[in-house]
């Protein structure tokens, strides 16, 4: 596991950001390829998915190695990832964006939930999707998908470095998801973007109510005019 622990300062903060503006944040530094892509929510939920990344590698199953007889295994290692991602940690797959045979079904997911994680992402299917959908806690797949992983997918690793739609993802890295899809945030980036991130939002606030008011956008989207800032100004001590 990093040396890095995600700060329950930093949680809170970045619960109340968007993966929009975290990736205005991360586009400022010169990291472009930080969206997962092709996953949507299994399921819309009113709260950010926050947490640290915990990560499950899949290959191309060959198929003298994956027979339903694996599953008996007690070190298989789709089974012992569920079992062993630290509560408040995100569960993230590579599936190689195979969404053809499902990662995992509701009753895997249902156990990390009952243990604590803060959410699940799969760059493939997932099976029993509706029961995934009915958790509390976040889901991001790509599609509904019956098969079992042994179809297609073979668990290979756990907590090693992956491609999760197409994303790069370093155990320890913060995922953050949100109607819009998950971006992933390096370890070390994690407290300077979420305290950049709280500030753009209060700034956006303030702007959407400019622009629902009349205003345009040129010289306050971004802000270049002084006369917005001071406006700002004025607006974040009435509110």
């Amino acid at each position: 596991m990093p040396d890095y622990i995600l700060s329950d300062a930093t949680r809170e903060k970045l619960r109340k950001v968007s993966t929009a503006s975290v990736a205005t944040a991360l586009y400022k530094r010169g990291l472009r390829n930080q969206f997962v892509q092709g996953v949507v929510p299994v399921g819309h939920k009113p709260v950010t998915m926050v947490g640290q990344a915990f990560t499950l590698r899949y290959i191309p199953a060959r198929e003298d190695r994956n027979p339903l007889t694996v599953f008996r295994n007690r070190d298989h290692k789709q089974r012992v990832a569920v079992e062993t991602c630290p509560a408040g940690h995100v569960l993230v797959m590579d599936a190689r964006k195979d969404a053809r045979a499902a990662t995992a079904g509701s009753i895997l997911i249902t156990r990390l939930a009952v243990r604590g994680a803060a959410g699940v992402v799969s760059d493939g299917g997932v099976r029993d999707a509706a029961g995934i959908a009915a958790l509390d806690m976040p889901a991001y797949f790509a599609r509904p998908s019956a098969p079992t992983n042994l179809t297609l997918h073979e668990a290979i690793e756990i907590n090693v470095p992956i491609s999760c739609g197409d994303a790069p993802v370093f155990p320890g890295d913060v995922m953050l998801g949100d109607g819009d899809g998950v971006m992933v945030i390096p370890a070390h980036l994690a407290d300077e973007i979420a305290e950049e991130c709280t500030g753009m939002e209060s700034y956006e606030d303030f702007v959407l109510e400019q622009v629902s008011a009349g205003a345009g956008i040129i010289g306050l989207y971004p802000a270049t005019d002084e006369a917005n800032l001071t406006k700002y100004a004025a607006w974040r001590e009435r509110t």
